[in-house]
């Protein structure tokens, strides 16, 4: 059983997923590309267009920022990275954030899933897991066209098993085998039983539409808990290691 408790349920999530955004490349307080760790990171890409180089700083953040079970939404890229550890979701804003320092466009579309699918990394804590998790998925203006960051790396769903959070393979990593496809999901998927096998594409249960930053998303619907879960939470499971990486997935040189 999952709780509301740990959750601000004050703010509005009602689904929109019409709602469009138009992007940018300038620096927020979360993508705060300006900051010398970002550019840094940034000059490191390799790579002869956009789609190269953006494969090229996953791999960067991949091996330069080791996953952890970090709750803050709004912590900036470059304090990610000179901290040298992050939750999925921040490392996506680390790769976010280098994007724009590269001057490619970034947007994200706001999904909630339902936080059943975080069950097999808290097997003994499922009173405790958030009844839904906020995500941030992003995308980037490539070659005049939005891309999902899973279409970053091969199609998703060509041959690669689906991304079910069972095996200490993270959501980060599994983007880069094309393991993650949320494109076509809608939401509203059955809340009243939980598929051990279900990818994360099945859990997703409410679409929130586009924003231009994933700050403008957090301000909108708020973070997955809320501030003192934060508070007293955030500190001791942002040092837990949150899995490995599989074997072939691409790494930094």
């Amino acid at each position: 059983m999952t709780t509301r408790l740990s959750t601000p349920w004050w703010l509005p999530r009602d689904p929109d997923p019409a709602r469009e955004a138009v992007g940018s490349r300038e620096p927020t307080a979360v993508l705060d590309h300006s900051a010398e760790a970002v550019r840094n990171l940034a000059a490191r890409t390799r790579g002869g267009d956009e789609r190269e180089r953006l494969r090229s700083a996953h791999a960067l953040v991949s091996a330069a920022v080791r996953p952890v079970y970090a709750l803050d939404e709004l912590q900036p890229a470059s304090v990610t990275l000179r901290r040298g550890r992050g939750s999925c979701s921040q490392r996506m804003a680390v790769l976010e954030a280098t994007a724009r320092s590269l001057d490619v466009a970034t947007r994200c579309r706001g999904l909630l899933v339902d936080g059943r699918f975080w069950y097999p990394r808290f097997p003994r804590l499922h009173r405790f897991v958030p009844d839904v998790v906020v995500l941030a998925w992003p995308e980037f203006r490539v070659e005049g066209s939005w891309v999902p960051v899973s279409h970053l790396f091969a199609p998703p769903g060509a041959g690669a098993a689906a991304f079910t959070n069972r095996d200490g393979e993270t959501l980060f990593e599994a983007l880069a085998r094309g393991a993650v496809s949320l494109e076509d999901c809608t939401g509203g998927c059955a809340r009243d039983g939980h598929d051990e096998a279900a990818g994360l594409a099945d859990r997703v249960v409410a679409d929130l539409g586009r924003f231009d930053s994933r700050d403008e998303l957090f301000a909108t619907h708020g973070q997955t808990l809320c501030p003192l879960a934060r508070t007293v939470v955030d500190p001791v499971t942002s040092r837990f290691s949150a899995g490995w990486v599989r074997p072939g997935t691409p790494r930094a040189g």
